[in-house]
C-alpha cells in the first residue's frame, strides 16, 4: 500500500534543508507526497524544493523558521494556512561536542527548544487532527547517543533519549487509533553537519557510517510495523553488546572514550 493511500497526500519535514531531512523529503516525493519543507535557510530549501517538484511533479511548500524558538510551532501553524499534516518527519536537531560546563547556557536552552519542546509541541499540535482522522503518521529521529550516558555529547544525548521514549510511548498510545508513530535511532550517518565536524576515523570494528538514502528506506520498512528502530545491522549489533552484555558503566565509559578520541578532547 503506498504512503499516500495509508496516511494521506501532505509530509511536512521539520530540519529539511540538508542531510537526513533532504533524504526524507526526496523519499516522500518518489512516493507521491507533496511536502512542507522547515528549516532556517532560505535558499537550501527552495533548491531542494525546487528539485524535488521537477524530479517528482510534486507540490513543495517552504517555512523558513528557527525550530529552537518558543513560538516556532505556532509559526508553522500560521505558514500553513489550514492545510492538514498527512505524515510529520521531525529531523531538526541541535548538538554541542565538548564539556557540557563549556557549553553557554543560552545554546543549552537552543538544544532543549529545538531538540525536545518544538517535536513535543508538533506532535500534540499535528497529531490531535490525525487521531480525528483515523490516519497519519509521525517519525522522530532519535540517536544511539541517546541509549545510555554520552560524555561530551551530554545535553544532546539527553534530548534523544527523550525523543526515543516520547514516540515509543506515543506508539503505544496511538497505535489502536490509525495513527503510526516510530523513534528512528541512526548512528553515524553522511550528512554535512556530521562530515564537519571533522571526526577521527573510528576504530576497526565500529559501525560504517551510513548514507542517508539508508537510514530513510529502513526507517519506511519499519514504520506501522514496531515502536522504534535502529538503522542499519551493525548499529544494532553494536546496541545488543552495550545494552545487554556490557555493564553500563562499562558502556557509558566506551561512549565517552570514543567520542573523546574522535573529537581529540
Amino acid at each position: 500500500m503506498s504512503l499516500t493511500h495509508r496516511y494521506g497526500r501532505l509530509a511536512l519535514i521539520a530540519g529539511a534543508s540538508e542531510g537526513l531531512g533532504a533524504a526524507f523529503a526526496r523519499f516522500l516525493a518518489s512516493e507521491g507526497m507533496d511536502l512542507v519543507l522547515v528549516a532556517r535557510r532560505k535558499e537550501p530549501l527552495e533548491q531542494l524544493a525546487e528539485a524535488l517538484t521537477g524530479a517528482f511533479g510534486i507540490k513543495a511548500y517552504c517555512i523558513c523558521c528557527d525550530l529552537s524558538d518558543a513560538y516556532a510551532t505556532q509559526s508553522v501553524q500560521t505558514e500553513l494556512a489550514g492545510r492538514e499534516v498527512d505524515l510529520l518527519v521531525y529531523n531538526a536537531a541541535l548538538s554541542y561536542i565538548g564539556p557540557f560546563e563549556k557549553n553557554s547556557q543560552e545554546h543549552h536552552q537552543r538544544i532543549a527548544g529545538t531538540n525536545m519542546i518544538t517535536p513535543l509541541r508538533m506532535m500534540q499540535v499535528f497529531g490531535a487532527p490525525m487521531l480525528e482522522r483515523g490516519k497519519g503518521a509521525m517519525v522522530l529521529m532519535s540517536s544511539l547517543a541517546g541509549f545510555q550516558g554520552s560524555g561530551f555529547l551530554a545535553a544532546y544525548a539527553a534530548t534523544k533519549a527523550f525523543n526515543r521514549v516520547l514516540a515509543e510511548s506515543l506508539w503505544y498510545e496511538w497505535k489502536n487509533r490509525g495513527v503510526d508513530v516510530i523513534s528512528c535511532c541512526a548512528g553515524a550517518t553522511a550528512t554535512p553537519n556530521f562530515i564537519n565536524t571533522n571526526p577521527e576515523k573510528a576504530r576497526f570494528f565500529a559501525p560504517r557510517v551510513q548514507e542517508p538514502s539508508e537510514v530513510v528506506e529502513e526507517c519506511f520498512r519499519r514504520l506501522g510495523k514496531q515502536p522504534s528502530c535502529i538503522t542499519g545491522r551493525g548499529n544494532r549489533f553494536a546496541t545488543f553488546i552495550m545494552q545487554k552484555l556490557m555493564p553500563r558503566k562499562m558502556a557509558i565509559t566506551l561512549m565517552g572514550d570514543t567520542t573523546r578520541k574522535m573529537y581529540r578532547l
